[in-house]
């Protein structure tokens, strides 16, 4: 059964905010677009916004365009075969997603969720292939991300065959540091369950339950609530077996 993408009825609409003063495009792969291009982008552009935990799009659905993030932080999740949660990647400020499906033509391959009250903005697809068309810079810069999402996907992949669990959850740790900083106490900037976590690094809740008691015992993180704060980065680094 195909579905076509719906905003949710608990979205808000909001003001368009103007692509040429929107912080978060200068992250993005918006940021080289003229002033000209960026008049029609706001033409042609909507805005929404979401509360925390309503899906923004779900898997199986029809891309009508792509989604960029304004502000906020987003989870992008499959169903397996027995029904539980994947997550495959994260976006937040400046970020794309559902491009790939738009691009291949298929159904959209995830589940785009809130991880917290988020601003996002949809670009209908024939904008979105305007631009690909005519502007050379910005279609590298797809082709570029393109890259970029298979060769992470492609370690992934290698690291779930070759790494322990214990050096996925490290390696997993300093992933979401890269993608989403640290805080004023040096914590993650995002808030995940155990479960979340646990999808993530491929094994079951009450492993890494144990595993980031282990790792606080070696004094390379520390736990408040679901906050986890970096104490050992470098030791984190050994640990998962990447170059420093």
């Amino acid at each position: 059964m195909i579905f076509v993408i719906l905003h949710l009825a608990m979205s808000e609409k909001l003001n368009n905010p103007s692509c040429a003063t929107c912080g978060a495009r200068q992250k993005s792969v918006f940021c080289s677009l003229n002033s000209d291009q960026l008049v029609q982008m706001d033409e042609h552009k909507g805005c929404d916004f979401y509360k925390k935990g309503e899906t923004i799009f779900k898997e199986g659905a029809i891309a009508r365009g792509l989604f960029c993030v304004n502000k906020g932080k987003i989870k992008l999740s499959r169903m397996g075969p027995s029904g539980k949660e994947q997550i495959v990647r994260f976006a937040k400020g400046g970020d794309i997603i559902g491009y790939n499906s738009m691009l291949s033509r298929r159904p959209l391959s995830a589940t785009a969720s809130c991880l917290e009250d988020s601003a996002v903005c949809f670009i209908p697809s024939q904008q979105f292939f305007a631009l690909i068309k005519k502007d050379p810079n910005f279609s590298l810069k797809i082709l570029e991300l393109t890259a970029k999402n298979w060769d992470d996907a492609s370690r992934l992949i290698t690291d779930m065959a070759q790494k322990t669990t214990k050096q996925r959850l490290a390696e997993m740790l300093l992933w979401l540091k890269e993608t989403f900083g640290l805080d004023e106490d040096n914590c993650i900037d995002v808030k995940l369950s155990r479960e979340e976590i646990a999808n993530m690094v491929g094994t079951a809740t009450e492993a890494v339950i144990r595993l980031l008691a282990d790792l606080k015992k070696e004094n390379l993180i520390a736990l408040e609530g679901k906050k986890i704060k970096m104490l050992d980065i470098h030791g984190l680094v050994m640990l998962a077996d990447l170059i420093d």
